[in-house]
């Protein structure tokens, strides 16, 4: 039976789904500003299906409704240059938003999208006055896509909460009256940091929360920012990124349950994935930096041939430089699992050291930072307190599949 061609009604639908963040961010290259972006984006797409219900749907949807928002956007700065009496910063702006409508025009709808749409709207989220969950917040709803309801379900908060949140953070930026466009290379310099630990949180919550398109994006994202910045920790983000996501197919058990690095069948392992991020994780270590230094502990992890073989003195030093660099309580507590398994320290130095860091059993990282004194333990031999541990760390669990991931390493014990 030949498929029914999709309606016209679909056919939007589809391209709102699909290409409304690049919408957005060809909008907002335009106009320098989220929130009319946004604005705009909506009008656009209720003129298309307006279009479509009178038979005179767009060909190309994505472009059309780009350039219908474009023009939008120029009208509403045109209003608010006659409201302003012709404030001459909006009125310079409004010339920039007009010669760039114009050039698309040349250009052809066809040429709308540059690849870097969603770059911009990283960078233009990563505004110093917001904090870095704002900044993941923005990113996951108009760079990714994602309904608020996803990202509250990932940040443990209702809806009504998450968008609240959305909308106080948009409403920040569109007060601080950015302009921002990524050719403007002392903009990109003094954001591109902030960006790169954006990219690197909508990673951690794809990782967190096994959401497989996320961490593409993520990733797509990292290769942009490499391509736009051709520095070492952009190239040490992107190096990480790879290096984690080969290890994706061991992950989980059959069970739905987290595996441990002893436990994963190597031969699993994205070797293209593994040899990309090494080239460029030996690129980046020259900077030194804090993303540089996580691609190399990866990357050891990554080569090592078995559990027993891993280079563990080699990681440890890393992770000295690391928390040099970045004293996070995540990298505090990975130095910790290095030194314990490490010949040149052991497990009792580094029960000692995790002792000294009561910290680290603070939130977020109580489960993790029991999860590691109960390994500690066990290595040291002392599989009682080992099994204590574990129930603590069963007991501040977050998620169910954490927990019975610890379950089944308590029944490992015996």
């Amino acid at each position: 039976m030949t498929p029914t061609a999709p309606s016209e009604r679909e056919r939007l639908d589809r391209a709102w789904r699909e290409e409304s963040p690049r919408i957005l961010g060809a909008v907002a290259r335009t106009t320098g500003d989220l929130l009319l972006a946004e604005d705009a984006v909506q009008e656009a797409f209720a003129r298309a299906l307006a279009e479509a219900a009178r038979g005179r749907a767009p060909a190309n949807p994505a472009a059309w409704i780009t350039t219908v928002a474009r023009r939008v956007a120029l009208d509403a700065l045109r209003r608010e240059r006659t409201a302003a009496r012709s404030a001459p910063a909006l009125a310079a702006e409004i010339a920039r938003a007009e010669r760039a409508i114009a050039d698309d025009a040349e250009r052809g709808e066809e040429s709308v999208f540059t690849g870097d749409e969603r770059l911009e709207l990283i960078l233009l989220v990563a505004h110093p006055w917001l904090t870095p969950e704002a900044r993941v917040e923005l990113a996951l709803r108009f760079v990714c896509g994602l309904p608020t309801s996803r990202i509250a379900d990932a940040f443990l908060v209702s809806e009504t909460t998450m968008a609240a949140r959305i909308t106080r953070a948009k409403k920040r930026i569109h007060a601080a009256d950015l302009r921002f466009v990524l050719d403007d290379p002392v903009a990109v310099a003094e954001r591109m940091p902030d960006a790169l630990t954006t990219i690197y949180l909508l990673y951690t919550v794809g990782h967190q929360t096994a959401d497989n398109a996320l961490r593409q994006d993520a990733i797509a994202l990292a290769r942009d920012a490499r391509r736009n910045a051709l520095d070492d920790e952009s190239a040490g983000l992107l190096a990480l990124l790879l290096l984690t996501e080969a290890r994706q197919a061991t992950r989980l058990t059959a069970a739905d349950e987290f595996a441990t690095l002893r436990e994963a069948d190597r031969s699993r392992w994205d070797a293209a994935q593994i040899a990309e991020g090494e080239r460029l994780a030996a690129t980046a270590l020259a900077g030194d930096g804090r993303y540089a230094l996580q691609a190399g502990i990866a990357g050891l992890h990554a080569i090592a041939p078995t559990w027993e073989a891993t280079d563990w003195p080699a990681i440890a030093r890393l992770y000295d430089g690391l928390v040099r660099q970045w004293p996070s309580p995540s990298a505090r507590l990975g130095r910790l699992v290095a030194l314990g398994h490490s010949p040149d320290a052991g497990p009792e130095v580094a029960l000692a050291e995790l002792a000294a860091d009561p910290a680290l059993f603070r939130e977020p990282l109580t489960a993790q930072a029991h999860a590691v004194r109960a390994d500690l333990l066990r290595q040291a031999g002392r599989n009682a307190e080992s099994a204590d541990a574990l129930r603590a760390a069963i007991a501040a669990a977050a998620d169910d599949r954490t927990a019975r991931s610890l379950s089944r390493l308590l029944s490992s014990l015996g």
